[in-house]
């Protein structure tokens, strides 16, 4: 309402202009500290597992609000809400809307984040050439606040891509950086998200006491620091804790873990990390040549990983699929569940599923005795171990063919540890062989 001096005409024009000014910008404060209030209520909601509810109130806050801070913001937390409950194609449609909105705020800030959500998105749809390229956007924006806070996470998910193409130097190199932002920042929230993506790196290059070692460091950091943080992350620790215990044989111990996280993920509502429970419930099962038991679960597994999105996820799924129809003796049906996962892996870039694949269809082959398909599978597998190479710079044998120690080097080639000790090199093998000339090797 109008002061009466001014609706009385008592007051000068300039002074009108004055007041309303000012009328806006507590009107625009108002509405900034509405806004925030109602993303705070969203957020106490979502913490309380009232998710439903949560995502109702921040989609109201997206069509009312405008202001552009808390518009932003509302984004973030959808995308992160939608993450969690496995609905990447919506994550991916709010994050799109968020770069859009950081466009429009002209802060740099702001856009280095909506691209690290962007990256995310497209990481949780295999979509690991996109993440990479997103990520690299990040990192080529210049110096902000937020690059100090989020150049960790930038690094991690990149990693996370490169691991998805089994580009594993260049993952293992992501990794590390991202580590390093964590001991620089004091941010063990990011460590432990870190010490997991390790654990999976070393699980699938088969040196398995590092692929606990990894995961059993992210648990000590949720037992330490974790009070005020969400239980995903015991959850995560837990998950990857017995992926690894069920590759070392130790399938009791992988039970009780992966029992604990499916726990969590089904209090929590977390369909992403449910699948991988279930996909690791059938390989346990599996290993302990329950196979009667060990199918539903994959059923169950494949049925969360098509509904979201995960193909990767799906790839897994077939492969242990296959696995348990070749112990059946059903090598076509076997074959079926193969055919369709390397569609799937060549569709996703995952050189080392593919490498798995062939590597089993060979087997099937030489047991049916047809030469030719046997041969054309030899040679593909081959191709995949050079791609990823995967492996020894030092023995030349396949590294991740069984469980070895290994050890990365500066640079992040990794060999054989037993190489390494017995041939006290002081430099990296690959890298010399890399910078010699042509014409010289």
């Amino acid at each position: 309402m109008l002061p009466i001096e001014l609706i009385n005409g008592k007051g000068s024009i300039r002074k009108l202009a004055a007041w309303s000014r000012a009328h806006a910008v507590t009107h625009h404060r108002m509405g900034q500290d509405q806004t925030k209030q109602q993303i705070e209520k969203g957020l106490q909601l979502y913490q309380s597992n009232q998710t439903e509810k949560a995502l109702q109130l921040w989609m109201k806050v997206l069509e009312k609000s405008s202001d552009l801070v808390g518009r932003f913001r509302v984004l973030g937390c959808l995308v992160t809400a939608h993450s969690e409950m496995g609905r990447y194609k919506e994550m991916l449609k709010f994050a799109v809307v968020q770069i859009d909105t950081a466009r429009e705020l002209e802060d740099a800030n702001f856009l280095l984040e909506s691209y690290l959500n962007l990256a995310r998105s497209n990481e949780k749809l295999c979509e690991f050439h996109k993440t990479i390229s997103y990520c690299k956007t990040c990192l080529g924006l210049p110096g902000t606040r937020a690059a100090a806070q989020l150049g960790g996470q930038v690094s991690l998910s990149m990693g996370n891509a490169f691991l998805g193409l089994s580009l594993f130097q260049k993952a293992l190199e992501s990794f590390e950086k991202a580590l390093r932002y964590a001991h620089n920042n004091d941010d063990a929230m990011l460590e432990c998200r870190v010490c997991c993506s390790l654990g999976s790196f070393y699980a699938q290059v088969k040196d398995y006491e590092k692929a606990l070692f990894f995961p059993c460091k992210a648990a000590e950091l949720v037992s330490d620091y974790g009070k005020g943080w969400s239980l995903k992350y015991r959850a995560m620790s837990q998950y990857h804790m017995a992926v690894a215990y069920r590759l070392l044989g130790h399938l009791g111990s992988a039970m009780e873990c992966c029992e604990e996280s499916m726990k969590i993920a089904l209090q929590h509502g977390d369909r992403p990390l449910q699948a991988l429970c279930l996909l690791c419930f059938a390989d346990i099962h599996r290993s302990r040549g329950d196979l009667q038991t060990a199918f539903p679960r994959y059923d169950s597994a494949m049925s969360i990983m098509t509904e979201i999105g995960n193909r990767l996820g799906q790839v897994q799924v077939l492969l242990g699929v296959a696995k348990c129809w070749v112990a059946r003796k059903a090598l076509d049906k076997a074959l079926g569940a193969i055919e369709r996962a390397q569609d799937l892996a060549e569709e996703v870039g995952n050189k080392l599923a593919q490498l798995k694949l062939h590597c089993l269809s060979e087997s099937i082959y030489r047991s049916k005795g047809l030469q030719r398909e046997l041969r054309a599978h030899v040679v593909r597998f081959h191709e995949c171990v050079e791609e990823t190479e995967l492996y020894c710079g030092l023995c030349g044998e396949s590294i991740g063919e069984k469980n070895s120690r290994l050890q990365a080097l500066p640079c992040s080639h990794i060999f054989h540890l037993r190489c390494l000790q017995n041939n006290r090199t002081q430099s990296c093998p690959n890298c010399r062989r890399s910078s010699m000339k042509p014409g010289f090797v």
